[in-house]
């Protein structure tokens, strides 16, 4: 008697989903998590922020870059969701008419949180890296940390691992910088 077939995940399964949960297809599996809890919400709000007005806004920065929360990267079969994405403008000048976006970012943020830190490091990290993403941040709410990664030839480099309230000011955003601490809710 053989194994069962493996049913693998298509994008019409993402539409099933309950409100309150993040839904994504990695590998041929539909992964599921529920919504941020604070603190990691805090972190993410402040991040957009903090990086938004001079990145994406050009205010006292440099511009020139599309900063968004939970993109739906299309990226081959993989339907996976990073809590922050940026892209360049010179590279995709415009936003997609689409829900999703079928270019893969040049920079890619992960909040971690105990429920989703190894999907983010184990799994998520090395598609990015695959998929040619060129800057990956992590970013840990309850270590105070971020680490800022740089893909080089497909593997990840860690180029800084800041912690509690030291100055960012990192690739790909080394044009203006921002408190790690102000990300902090405590």
């Amino acid at each position: 008697m053989g194994l069962p077939a493996v049913k693998f995940a298509v994008y019409e399964d993402l539409f099933d989903l309950p409100e309150n949960l993040v839904g994504e297809i990695i590998a041929g599996q539909l992964i599921t998590h529920p919504r941020p809890a604070p603190k990691h919400a805090r972190a993410y709000s402040t991040l957009v922020f903090a990086l938004g007005g001079p990145f994406d806004q050009g205010r006292d920065g440099p511009g020139g870059w599309w900063i968004l929360d939970e993109p739906e990267l299309h990226l081959d079969r993989d339907v996976p969701v990073p809590d922050l994405a940026g892209w360049r403008r010179e590279r995709m000048p415009s936003l997609p008419e689409t829900a999703w976006f079928e270019s893969a970012p040049d920079w890619v943020c992960e909040i971690l949180s105990p429920s989703t830190a190894r999907l983010d490091r184990v799994t998520k990290l090395p598609l990015y890296a695959h998929h040619g993403v060129r800057h990956a941040w992590l970013v840990d709410p309850d270590l105070r940390t971020l680490e800022v990664f740089e893909n080089r030839d497909g593997k990840w480099l860690l180029l800084s691992a800041l912690e509690n309230d030291a100055e960012v000011r990192e690739a790909p955003f080394e044009a203006a910088s921002f408190s790690l601490g102000s990300l902090w809710a405590d």
